[in-house]
């Protein structure tokens, strides 16, 4: 036992002391893993426990100002940070197929690390998101999955910036800030307003925007492994396969919600259901035994045996909404794909305020 726990302490003050960039010593949070896994798991329980109860008995919080203020902020910090990854080498002759760590003090490499160490402080400002549908009282938002991905990402970008703070890997920073830059635009216009909603048309286009970015990290990454390159490969197997993950979770709420939808959605907000064996007219469902991708005994406008969308006793409204009336099931719609995408990479900021 004796020799089991000297074994692991030698590994542990290898890893910690001789593997490390000695760049960041004495930077905030860096000598040391654990107040970093200390934060995360206690945003875990502030998210999961001790927020709920204290909201239970309370009234919603209004966030519409704070959301906007916090949502132009971070468009701010990510346009920062997006152009000090670009500045640090990115712009300035990074090789997109091999980029070794510089752990030098030349001017350029430092601004890359201070750049990642941004970085992995951003992920501790994105707690808010979650913060933000706790006081809302959004916890049906406040997925297993959104958890999961915002107490893990500190802890994970920590182990970058630690041992490799540049080079190859900081791309996945680039691409990420990028995307930030205009999803917290999307979430800003959201907050602001209905009289907003106009100028984001453009929402369900996030998705794809997503998933092009999780196929530019993982190809980014996984070329490695068929080249030589002095960079450390277990980080190419960490931040290819995070970006596999999400992708292929991506990919599988687009076909659930684009591709096997019986709704078409538009750029105007309009929504259309098809028709079948029926005409549909303003809402109406003209014809009895009008079916449109239902179950059984869905009833539109008082018309029997009329199905649109409803499992068991679903009502669609006059104009064409379905509700929750008896037993109704509510199908999938373009908002509510919106916002469990936006749980699943975690940048999820209540856009419901009105």
């Amino acid at each position: 036992m004796k020799h089991i726990v000297e074994t692991v302490v030698d590994s542990y003050n290898d890893l910690f002391i001789n593997q490390r960039d000695p760049r960041v010593d004495g930077w905030l949070f860096m000598d040391s893993p654990w107040p970093t896994f200390f934060m995360c798991v206690s945003y875990v329980i502030l998210v999961k426990v001790i927020g709920p109860r204290y909201m239970k008995d309370r009234p919603p919080f209004d966030l519409r100002g704070l959301l906007v203020f916090y949502n132009a902020a971070q468009v701010i910090f990510s346009t920062w940070l997006f152009y000090e990854f670009g500045m640090g080498g990115w712009f300035r002759g990074y090789s997109f197929q091999c980029q070794p760590v510089d752990y030098s003090q030349n001017p350029m490499a430092i601004r890359m690390a201070h750049a990642s160490w941004w970085y992995y402080f951003s992920k501790f400002t994105e707690f808010l998101d979650t913060i933000f549908f706790v006081l809302h009282k959004k916890n049906e938002h406040i997925s297993l999955l959104h958890v999961i991905h915002h107490g893990c990402m500190p802890m994970s970008v920590w182990f970058g910036v630690k041992f490799t703070a540049g080079g190859h890997s900081t791309f996945f920073g680039l691409v990420n800030t990028f995307v930030h830059i205009v999803m917290y635009v999307y979430y800003m216009l959201s907050a602001m307003g209905p009289k907003y909603r106009r100028f984001i048309w453009w929402k369900k286009y996030l998705t794809n925007f997503q998933m092009i970015q999780f196929v530019l990290i993982f190809s980014h990454a996984f070329q490695l492994a068929f080249t030589e390159c002095h960079y450390p490969r277990a980080f190419m197997w960490w931040i290819g396969g995070h970006a596999v993950m999400f992708f292929f979770l991506f990919s599988e709420f687009y076909i659930k919600a684009y591709l096997r939808s019986t709704k078409k959605f538009y750029g105007n907000g309009t929504t259309h259901l098809p028709k079948a064996n029926g005409s549909l007219t303003n809402g109406h469902i003209k014809h009895a035994n009008g079916h449109a991708n239902g179950k059984a005994n869905g009833v539109a406008n008082g018309y029997s045996n009329g199905h649109a969308n409803g499992h068991a006793n679903g009502h669609l409204r006059s104009n064409g909404a379905a509700t929750k009336d008896s037993n109704g099931h509510i199908p999938q719609t373009e908002e509510s794909f919106s916002v469990r995408a936006r749980q699943l990479v975690c940048m999820s900021v209540d856009t419901s305020v009105e």
